[in-house]
């Protein structure tokens, strides 16, 4: 192997990469990255056997080759570089890294035993922005179980619907839900789900939101793959993402979804924000506040208390309030969450009954909602 490439570019990839590989004992092997060298092209490879990703960017490459590096060691390596270009030299097992009067020399593993990326573009396909499809799992993913006892709550939920793509998370105590709409979807796909694995979805996040292009996103079997590649921009990456999905049923969430309101009330999410910040000082171990809302006044008051430490009460105008007045406790921290995953300042809450779910949601953008449960006084 004989290549060379920005150190800022290979620095990018290699952040990223570097992410994906695994720490399993009995394959110490996923614990580094295999550097394929081929045709003026340089491609950074990783998996744990559960995600994999295949970042390729060009080089001049005078030489063919395969070599297999520690991830954090490489990658470590190259950000500590001033800039400039980086050579990377291999023969047999020993490569050299080399940076302007820079050398160092790393021992490669044998290529021939990196686990392969079972790379598939056979299955179901959507198209789909790449930066609108980051923006929705990002409001959601916040709220997806990390218990093992409900697998199938530990990831993202996301149906393919006639003109749209709903992404879900729920950990049992509150739920999240984005709908993406004006997407066009094949036949052969409206009416399936899919369950992708909350690290998988993190990484996507990680890699794809600041992309502009569109994403292809295959679903085959078991697995999700993506594909990325900018046609009109030759300097960006080509990209390829798996991940195996999450076998079960994701819970008939819309079940829970109140269809009738007895309180409505529009207000703004600052302000309540900022009693909230107050009252979780004294919201104990349980993070208990009381939301209570006087809709003749148009009043919402916000309070908690300490045994050991005293307690809070606090009050604060609304825009608009309908419906009847209501006392609710609610998990503060759960509650502050749901409000910072709204983009806009203006919010509707509207709550079900004293003990049904609360439902916030943005005054002017309703594709994201957020369902909170009380907390429940026996």
């Amino acid at each position: 192997m004989k290549t060379k490439i920005l150190q800022e570019k290979l620095q990018s990839a290699l952040s990223q990469v570097e992410k994906i590989t695994g720490k399993d004992v009995t394959l110490p092997i996923l614990s580094n990255i295999l550097l394929q060298a081929k045709k003026n092209s340089l491609t950074a490879i990783a998996t744990n056997l559960e995600t994999g990703i295949s970042w390729k960017l060009l080089s001049k490459t005078d030489e063919d080759g395969d070599v297999v590096l520690p991830a954090q060691i490489l990658s470590n390596l190259i950000s500590s570089f001033p800039g400039g270009s980086v050579g990377i030299e291999g023969k047999d097992n020993a490569v050299a890294i080399i940076n302007d009067r820079r050398k160092s020399n790393l021992n490669s593993l044998n290529p021939e035993e990196f686990p392969a990326l079972p790379i598939n573009t056979d299955g179901d396909h959507l198209t789909i922005k790449s930066d609108l499809f980051c923006q929705a799992l990002s409001q959601i993913v916040g709220f997806t179980s990390t218990s093992s006892i409900k697998p199938e709550i530990t990831g993202v939920y996301m149906s393919f619907l006639k003109d749209s793509v709903k992404v879900v998370a729920t950990d049992s105590f509150r739920l999240g839900e984005k709908t993406i709409r004006g997407v066009r979807l094949p036949e052969n796909l409206i009416g399936k789900s899919i369950i992708i694995p909350l690290r998988a979805v993190r990484e996507m996040v990680s890699i794809f939101s600041d992309k502009k292009n569109n994403i292809d996103f295959f679903i085959i079997n078991n697995q999700i793959n993506i594909d990325y590649s900018a046609p009109d921009d030759a300097d960006q990456p080509q990209i390829q993402f798996l991940s195996r999905l999450i076998e079960g049923d994701f819970p008939d969430y819309q079940a829970i979804i109140p269809t009738s309101y007895m309180e409505s009330v529009v207000f703004s999410k600052k302000e309540l924000l900022n009693q909230l910040k107050s009252a979780s000082l004294f919201s104990g171990k349980n993070n208990e506040v009381i939301v209570k809302v006087e809709q003749k006044e148009l009043l919402m008051f916000v309070s908690s208390l300490s045994a050991d430490l005293g307690g809070y009460n606090g009050e604060m105008k609304v825009d608009s309030a309908s419906g009847k007045d209501i006392s609710i406790t609610f998990n503060c921290r759960f509650l502050v969450e749901g409000l910072n995953s709204i983009k806009d300042d203006k919010c509707i809450f509207e709550f079900s009954s004293e003990d049904g779910p609360g439902v916030l949601r943005s005054a002017s953008d309703l594709s994201f909602l957020y369902i909170l449960m009380p907390i429940k006084k026996y």
